[in-house]
């Protein structure tokens, strides 16, 4: 028997840390969940034509420290921090509490999941082939020193009326290395004619600690 497990969280105690930041007891535990998921669910939809890797949230006592990692800042600051200004009071309102947003660039997007399949979905959306699309992603996080990657594609491809599975990988990603740092992400494509999943596996390098 085997069942699926997120990378991200079987890493966690070892080189992976927490999305979110915080501790609560029991009696403020509930809000304080429900106001990180409408946070997210806001920025998810305002932020859905960016390409964004995560986002992390922490508190201190009086404010929520909000963190928007983005292969494209100059997006989101538009206007000279106008945007940034309305995006803060907008949360503040939903929250009821004070929210400050920081926003962060990535320095190799290639090597992220969420911004690869980003770009992934926005091609084959844009009725590009989706081999090409994969291909040339591919191409672009081994050309930044990704050790391997693998991506996973299922869905009506190429107009089929049969649904299919392919997988594309240069090598055998070592999920159950603890060690091993791998960035996943999973998504699916709009298109006109059916809806396309992807899922995204980057091996980027070894992290030993002591």
């Amino acid at each position: 028997m085997w069942h699926k497990v997120s990378p991200w969280a079987f890493r966690i105690p070892y080189i992976k840390t927490w999305k979110a930041n915080w501790f609560a007891d029991k009696k403020n535990y509930t809000s304080i969940l429900s106001q990180d998921n409408t946070i997210r669910a806001i920025l998810k939809k305002d932020l859905s034509d960016i390409p964004t890797w995560d986002i992390l949230i922490s508190r201190n006592q009086n404010e929520i420290l909000v963190t928007i990692y983005t292969a494209k800042p100059s997006l989101i600051l538009w206007k000279e921090w106008d945007n940034l200004a309305s995006m803060e009071s907008k949360l503040s309102k939903k929250t009821n509490s004070l929210v400050k947003v920081t926003v962060k660039e990535i320095k190799k997007p290639e090597l992220d999941a969420k911004v690869v399949w980003f770009m992934i979905s926005n091609q084959i959306e844009k009725r590009m082939p989706y081999k090409r699309a994969i291909k040339q992603a591919m191409a672009k996080a081994m050309e930044k020193w990704a050790k391997w990657i693998k991506i996973k594609v299922w869905g009506r491809l190429n107009w089929a009326e049969i649904a299919r599975k392919e997988l594309f990988k240069d090598w055998a990603i070592p999920t159950q290395t603890i060690r091993a740092n791998i960035d996943y992400a999973s998504t699916r494509a709009e298109t006109v004619y059916w809806t396309i999943w992807l899922k995204v596996w980057i091996y980027k390098w070894d992290i030993f600690k002591k």
